[in-house]
């Protein structure tokens, strides 16, 4: 049974710093790619960065500069560190996982985007004023 459980946001004036976690379990971490999206009110979906099982990273352009996504598989964790948070960072974060031969993996692998993954925990709200 797979479980993402994200935590970590909160409120914070612009120009302040978060770090969001993910702690995952009931899979195979090492075998898996996985990603931050975040949903705004009234905005699509939007994926944040993502990082593969070898350890390829990627980030919205939106993000590039300010925020860095890393894991630690050992304690089977996914990390988001949002420095130099803007007004428009507002909103539910999510992570998000699936196995490597899944397609949205695959679609990582080859465009340097993921596709959807099937799993994904119920989110964190990052608030940004």
């Amino acid at each position: 049974h797979v479980q993402l459980v994200e935590s970590g946001g909160g409120s914070v004036q612009g120009g302040g710093s978060l770090t969001l976690s993910c702690a995952a379990s009931g899979y195979s971490y090492s075998t898996w790619c996985m990603a931050w999206f975040r949903q705004a009110p009234g905005k699509e979906r939007e994926e944040v960065a993502a990082i593969n099982d070898v350890g390829t990273t990627t980030c919205a352009d939106s993000v590039k500069g300010r925020f860095t996504i890393s894991e630690d598989d050992a304690a089977k964790s996914l990390f988001l560190q949002m420095n130099d948070l803007k007004p428009d960072d507002t909103g539910a974060y999510y992570c998000a996982a699936d196995h490597v031969s899944s397609p949205g993996c695959q679609m990582f692998r080859v465009v340097g985007v993921p596709g959807d993954l099937k799993y994904e925990g119920r989110g964190t709200q990052v608030t940004v004023s």
